[in-house]
């Protein structure tokens, strides 16, 4: 090719901020974006919260028309990639058009992973991955419906407190016996568990469905023999990547795009990011982190390493959740057992702390938003600091 050219295929955050990052670290190349849904790339936490919530619902574009135009990035909207062509370099879509690249990012995102035992369920089982289901979604949930969430993970329970704001009654379904056991300590579960509790939520844990019927109402037999009936159902159970693009052209995947370091797939010229990326670790292990921050901090990383730029330096993970009137925001490591307090959670406000060798390494900030730029900081100098202090409000974090 006698010039660069740099697809990227999808139209979400990692999607759209590698673009961006592309252009502010100087490539001013052409520049494509391929999305099979029909609106600029936007943002998807609102998704469980504000698209059900808000009086007059819309999609926040994560970038207005104007950057777009501005920036001189070709859109390619309501698309539907067909073909991967790593010999010819070519992009092939479902009605036949091709187009060349020199580098391609994948950031696909990924779906629900599907339960067929709901899914036959039909019209009133939900998922929630896009605008359009939220769309559908908002309009089902109406006051004094009964409504049936299965997986309380932090979608299941984003969505467990839209539905009980807007006057719903919720049965959440968890197979496991705690919720967010993936990424929360167990302070933080127990306080979203009391919290969910107390507004109206029943929380069935330890419990799975094992037969479903749509009648005039949904039928849910659990396990234990106990029948739920329901206006409508929603379920997130984990997620399947949109791998398929990928292995179909012989990349190599595991539920993912496995990439390196630098974003880089098993083929030098192919990139991933985003949801879609699974990232082979120093020991061999593989690891995908969820998380809008993640997405960000990817696109980054593989616009520097399609440029030959140094790659941005590793910042603590960081991700947040809005439940009810809570916000929490979750920083550094989350694997610890032992987790210290400095507030009152009973009051709506407090921060949990872990510390290994006298070092902060992660924190869960509970309506203290103020305070995570401090506890990033503080992560990530790896410096000695004292218990007392940590638990202390009368000592101010970013004196630490």
């Amino acid at each position: 090719m006698s010039h660069k050219i740099i697809a990227i295929v999808g139209g979400g955050q990692a999607a759209a901020m590698a673009a961006v990052a592309l252009r502010q670290q100087g490539f001013n190349g052409e520049l494509h974006l391929f999305s099979d849904e029909p609106y600029l790339p936007y943002e998807r936490p609102p998704l469980s919260k504000a698209m059900l919530l808000d009086e007059n619902p819309q999609r926040q574009p994560i970038l207005n028309a104007d950057w777009w135009r501005e920036n001189n990035v070709q859109l390619h909207l309501g698309v539907t990639l067909r073909q991967i062509d790593r010999t010819s370099r070519t992009l092939i879509l479902a009605d036949g058009q091709s187009y060349r690249w020199s580098q391609l990012l994948l950031a696909t995102g990924a779906a629900a992973r599907p339960l067929p035992l709901l899914d036959k369920l039909g019209e009133r089982c939900f998922t929630l991955r896009h605008a359009t289901d939220a769309e559908r979604l908002r309009g089902t949930l109406l006051p004094g419906k009964s409504i049936v969430i299965v997986g309380a993970g932090t979608i299941g329970l984003e969505l467990a407190a839209s539905a009980i704001l807007r006057g719903c009654r919720v049965t959440l379904v968890e197979l496991a016996s705690t919720v967010m056991g993936r990424n929360a300590p167990a302070p933080v579960r127990d306080y979203l568990l009391n919290r969910h509790r107390q507004a109206g939520v029943r929380v069935l844990l330890n419990s799975a469905i094992e037969h479903a019927e749509a009648g005039e109402f949904l039928s849910l037999t659990l396990q234990n023999g106990e029948t739920l009936q329901a206006d409508a159902l929603v379920y997130g159970i984990g997620i399947v990547a949109n791998d398929a693009l990928a292995r179909e052209a012989g990349l190599e995947t595991a539920n993912g795009i496995i990439v390196d370091s630098a974003c880089i797939t098993s083929d030098p010229a192919i990139f991933a990011a985003g949801d879609v990326a699974i990232t082979r670790q120093p020991d061999g292990s593989l690891e995908r982190v969820e998380s809008w921050e993640n997405a960000n901090n990817q696109a980054q990383i593989a616009a520097a390493a399609m440029l030959n730029l140094p790659l941005p330096e590793k910042t603590p993970g960081w991700f947040w959740t809005d439940q009810f009137n809570d916000n929490l925001q979750f920083v550094g490591d989350m694997q610890g057992q032992t987790w210290l307090c400095r507030g009152n959670p009973d009051d709506g406000k407090a921060i949990w702390f872990q510390l290994h060798d006298g070092k902060l390494i992660g924190a869960v900030a509970l309506n203290n938003g103020r305070e995570v730029r401090a506890l990033r900081k503080l992560i990530h100098s790896g410096r000695v600091v004292s218990e007392e202090a940590l638990c202390d409000e009368g000592v101010a974090l970013k004196s630490l």
